[in-house]
């Protein structure tokens, strides 16, 4: 079976076992599709919505939230206390997601803010148990730094994108990571740059969800 094929059945297997969607989910899901615009998928945002449940999330910000689908599968995780911070430098887009989480009844576990994601996350205190990098590839590194310190003991740091999207070229990427002195575009070597940055620290181990586009998840030592 082709790679492209495989990649897609086992999207598909993990969607189809769950956790499920809802009529929001999905009208969400549509309108990316319809759109063209990138989103994490059904099986990946499951895997988010795991992610905060076995991390007994309570607090989660988002580098680059779009329209929300990604935090939509955060807040359904959440206490009622719970806060998921979403940053969007399109206004349209961040009123959409505050639009969609108020129809799921959502609303009053989320924060919207407008603009820069590593400038919003300096107004922000710690404790954040899970972490989504979302935002300009290039940049991932440097979210990285902004927000490590306020991740909590335990607590989770995903990196979508990991392995494809946009200009990322993920056989260059497995040869940069071989040893091979392969020359990265700009987004492939945002990646590596990210992935790099966090496995050199020591206080997160790190490793791949290979499901949509590639998630690195990182863990903060307890």
């Amino acid at each position: 079976m082709p790679d492209d094929e495989l990649s897609d059945l086992l999207s598909n297997y993990a969607q189809a076992i769950g956790p499920e969607s809802d009529d929001v989910i999905d009208e969400m899901g549509e309108q990316a599709r319809r759109e063209s615009f990138p989103y994490v998928g059904p099986a990946v945002g499951g895997w988010l919505a795991m992610l905060a449940r076995f991390s007994d999330a309570e607090r989660v910000f988002e580098f680059g939230s779009g329209f929300g689908y990604s935090a939509y599968w955060f807040a359904r995780e959440l206490p009622e206390s719970g806060e998921v911070v979403l940053t969007e430098i399109d206004a349209d887009e961040l009123d959409q997601a505050r639009d969609y989480l108020a129809r799921g009844g959502l609303a009053d576990r989320a924060s919207f803010e407008h603009g820069d994601a590593i400038e919003i996350v300096d107004e922000y205190d710690g404790a954040f148990d899970v972490v989504l990098i979302d935002c300009q590839k290039e940049r991932y590194a440097e979210a990285f730094e902004a927000v490590r310190d306020k991740v909590a003991p335990g607590g989770v740091v995903a990196a979508d994108n990991a392995v494809t999207g946009g200009t990322i070229d993920a056989a260059d990427l497995l040869a940069h990571f071989e040893g091979d002195q392969t020359d990265l575009n700009a987004m492939s070597r945002g990646i590596a740059d990210y992935v790099e940055t966090v496995r050199a620290d020591p206080d997160f181990e790190t490793t791949l969800l290979p499901l949509g586009e590639g998630v690195a998840v990182s863990q903060r030592e307890w």
